[in-house]
């Protein structure tokens, strides 16, 4: 069975895809994530997303959420507990039925370049994080002019 894609034919008619095969391959290894938290991932309006992560059971203390060098990364950190305080006194907890995971996570996104984090918030147990693509002017596409002179003559 073949683990990895051969591109060398695109390097011979497209210049730079080196960093596209990398994170293609990248994404094709076997260490895939688990799929806890479920999450969905929006297009809010051009250049502008969310990702909403359903987190039951979690606080806001409880979730770290990290952006470097183009990924995020969210951690959710649940401290175990065995009991539970009443007003009189402690009782320990027992599920007849446990399907609200309390388990700890760490999800990891491949942010694309210019994705940048603009906040995140929690609401009825979802984290919504926001995100904007901000490409600096200088990378904008911009028009050529032909004029018929070189700017480059010598005098």
């Amino acid at each position: 069975m073949r683990t990895s894609t051969d591109f060398s034919p695109l390097y011979r008619s497209f210049i730079g895809v080196d960093h596209l095969a990398a994170l293609i391959d990248k994404a094709s290894r076997n260490d895939k994530q688990s799929s806890y938290p479920p999450y969905n991932v929006e297009l809010l309006a051009e250049d502008q997303y969310r990702i909403t992560m359903a987190v039951a059971g979690f606080s806001e203390q409880d979730i770290d959420i990290e952006s470097k060098d183009n990924n995020l990364i969210i951690i959710g950190t649940k401290v175990a507990k065995d009991s539970t305080e009443t007003s009189d006194n402690k009782t320990s907890r027992k599920f007849l039925h446990q399907g609200i995971a309390e388990r700890n996570f760490e999800r990891k996104f491949q942010l694309g370049e210019h994705v940048k984090v603009i906040g995140a918030f929690m609401e009825n147990g979802l984290l919504h994080v926001d995100l904007k693509r901000e490409v600096p002017e200088a990378l904008k596409p911009r028009k050529i002019a032909i004029n018929g002179k070189s700017l480059l003559t010598e005098n």
